[in-house]
């Protein structure tokens, strides 16, 4: 059975917010040290880290999953020509240039509140 992603959490806590295909939010909540949460096959997921930080094993459930990530140096904005990023989220070339290379050269989204994601580890 193909589930998509089941994350475990080692140590720490943070807000986990899961959309769907159509970008609809389908988890938005807490996890702390000691609870699963399941990311379906082809959603999206973005992690913000407690105050103690937040550290996970990720379970892939199919021999084929791919991790793509939004930002930082391996994202797959990195791909995209600036005009498009600058068109796609109607923001100034020179945000367009921030955004596809990300100057603090971590992995890290936005959440609401602007902070970034912590530790990943994939098993």
């Amino acid at each position: 059975m193909d589930i998509g992603i089941m994350v475990y959490v080692i140590r720490g806590s943070a807000r986990v917010q899961v959309v769907n295909e159509n970008g609809n939010p389908i988890l938005d909540d807490q996890v702390q040290e000691g609870q699963l949460f399941i990311v379906p096959q082809n959603h999206g997921v973005i992690t913000q880290a407690g105050n103690e930080g937040f550290e996970y094993i990720a379970f892939k459930t199919n021999d084929n999953a791919m991790i793509s990530t939004l930002a930082g140096r391996t994202s797959i904005l990195r791909a995209l020509p600036l005009e498009v990023l600058a068109n796609a989220y109607q923001i100034q070339r020179q945000q367009a240039h921030q955004l596809k290379y990300n100057y603090n050269r971590q992995e890290t989204i936005a959440l609401s509140s602007s902070q970034s994601f912590q530790r990943r580890v994939v098993a």
